[in-house]
């Protein structure tokens, strides 16, 4: 097929799908034709982001009609090992899969290029019949099928308490090595086309497992030598502006990277244990996040209680939940509401996720003495109108929220306890005065994160007296059928039956009962009983409301709330 010819065909498929503008289709043509090395459009649209590598291997398997493999589809064994370097495989990200009868069956991420096919050829004195995969599946093939024995030099010292310059060198030079960068960022952009929100690189005795985290579930993604561990990890602490000598500590870092036309954010966390450090690379995405009360799973009812909390002139709103429940993304929304010309708002973030228009937001630093209550001390002194703390971690930055609340202003932070009542409680055990408290609370706002049913493969069945009796049910919808849905999967959301979360909530207002009762000092337990006399639903509740709407499962609500 004429280069012309494939590329018109390339750019309407794409065009078609949706994977691509045209403006960017022209900029990838300018872009290559102002490079001075031969790299092949595919290669660039897919290392400049602006389509990702499995669309890209689906359009090509059209275009060319050449058959698609899978990673399941891979040898367990090495073909043609002794005929074809290892180098020359992964510098073209080719993959063997048989020989037979003079006829070598290929995989390629990248089959446009004719002289990697012909030297493949001539190598084996086979004919060669192509075929299509994902360029982050051949990777991790030819390491976990041809890695053995290499880079042992990396692998000498990592348990060794310190490490010399020639290691530090050599550790640099292996994570700018042109596989080890292409091997991360297919690491990355593999997370990224599932949606991903946190990727695990754990080093064990015998290999490097990757994992992911899904809509708030972790699983496995694929697992590499534990040779490559110091490679992989040095590229990411280099990308992470992190001291790749330093192995005995725990450090923490950004990456800032345009990945498929979007900015994206990531935090990245080490530690050491005892095969290696351990990352953690969180994924946060600017542009796909919604500031809005609608798309965090927030109902009429509840979106008119908490906004009427939002209106008052001053006092403290509290959202309490575990850590990855939605806290932040919860007070963001609540603080783009609040966001106007007439307020000014200031935050002490750690860290800071997003940066929001207009806002003023301080990133605490413990190194220099800038924590929650220093920077809280400096911030009432700006005359803001709100103010929003991360967390209140102890007592000092817990009583100056209360007075920054007494003296005038709206104050949002979040605290870590298991649900609404309790947190009236924690504060209490800190040592906050229960008059104080009383004076300011004005809500305390806690929530989980459900996993939301694929709406493309979701089945309902009717549910059965033990569960309307056991859960309640029957309250919740009385005089009704009640019908609940189970997660079968299909291929829109990965066979996990799954896609995208949202929350459940439970909202406590604090009102003169609830003041009463803090005043001598009851139990989360009363404190409870007595907010859903006054109408709270639980968060389970509002988790079997969305269950039974047809939102989530059953066995998804329980999960989260453990509910028994």
């Amino acid at each position: 097929m004429e280069n012309e010819t494939f590329e018109n065909r390339l750019k309407e498929n794409l065009l078609a799908a949706g994977a691509i503008k045209e403006m960017d289709f022209a900029k990838a043509i300018r872009v290559r034709s102002e490079q001075p090395d031969d790299e092949s459009l595919v290669s660039l649209l897919v290392r400049l982001g602006m389509v990702s590598e499995r669309v890209m291997a689906q359009a090509l398997s059209e275009i060319l009609e050449l058959p698609f493999v899978k990673a399941a589809d891979f040898p367990l064994q090495p073909v043609a090992a002794e005929m074809i370097s290892f180098r020359f495989l992964e510098d073209q990200c080719l993959l063997p899969l048989a020989l037979e009868d003079d006829q070598l069956t290929l995989a390629m991420a990248d089959p446009t290029r004719d002289y990697a096919i012909r030297a493949v050829a001539m190598a084996c004195n086979a004919t060669v019949s192509p075929r299509i995969a994902i360029k982050d599946d051949i990777q991790q093939a030819l390491h976990r099928l041809y890695s053995d024995g290499r880079h042992k030099q990396a692998g000498q010292h990592d348990h060794a308490d310190e490490i010399s310059d020639h290691d530090v060198a050599q550790l640099r030079d292996m994570a700018s090595e042109a596989p080890v960068i292409r091997l991360v960022n297919q690491i990355i952009q593999h997370a990224v086309d599932y949606r991903a929100s946190d990727i695990h690189i754990e080093p064990f005795e015998h290999q490097l497992k990757i994992r992911s985290r899904v809509d708030g579930v972790l699983r496995d993604e694929s697992s590499a030598a534990i040779q490559m561990g110091p490679a992989i990890i040095s590229r990411i602490k280099i990308m992470a502006n992190l001291d790749i000598a330093e192995r005995r500590l725990p450090q923490d870092g950004r990456i800032n990277l345009r990945v498929q036309g979007q900015e994206l954010d990531i935090r990245v966390s080490t530690v050491p244990t005892m095969y290696g450090e351990s990352v953690v690379m969180r994924l946060l995405q600017r542009e796909s996040v919604s500031l809005d009360f609608d798309s965090l799973g927030f109902n009429e009812d509840l979106k008119r209680r908490l906004k009427h909390s939002l209106e008052m002139p001053y006092g403290m709103i509290i959202v309490t939940g575990p850590t990855g429940s939605g806290k932040t993304t919860t007070l963001y929304t609540a603080l783009n509401s609040l966001n106007t010309v007439e307020r000014k708002v200031i935050t002490v973030e750690d860290p800071v996720e997003y940066n929001l228009e207009g806002i003023n937001q301080i990133q605490v630093n413990p190194a220099i003495g800038l924590n929650f209550a220093s920077a809280l001390r400096s911030i009432v002194r700006q005359d803001p109108d709100v103010i929003m703390v991360g967390e209140m971690r102890d007592l000092e930055t817990a009583k100056i929220c209360i007075q920054s609340a007494l003296t005038g202003h709206l104050v949002l932070s979040t605290l870590h306890t298991n649900d609404a009542a309790g947190s009236i409680t924690r504060l209490l055990e800190m040592g906050v005065e229960d008059y104080l408290l009383n004076s300011t609370l004005n809500t305390v706002l806690a929530q989980r994160l459900v996993r939301l049913l694929c709406p493309h493969c979701r089945q309902s069945y009717k549910a059965n007296e033990g569960q309307i009796r056991e859960f309640g049910l029957d309250r919740l919808r009385p005089g009704k059928d009640i019908l609940l849905y189970r997660a079968t999967g299909c291929e829109s959301c990965g066979g996990t039956g799954y896609r995208g979360r949202r929350a459940i909530v439970e909202m406590l207002k604090v009102n003169d009962r609830i003041r009463d009762l803090i005043i001598h000092h009851a139990g989360a337990g009363k404190i409870e009983q007595a907010a859903r006399e006054e109408g709270m639903l639980t968060m389970f509740e509002d988790g079997c409301l969305k269950m039974l709407d047809g939102t989530t499962t059953l066995e998804e609500v329980v999960r989260v709330t453990q509910e028994t």
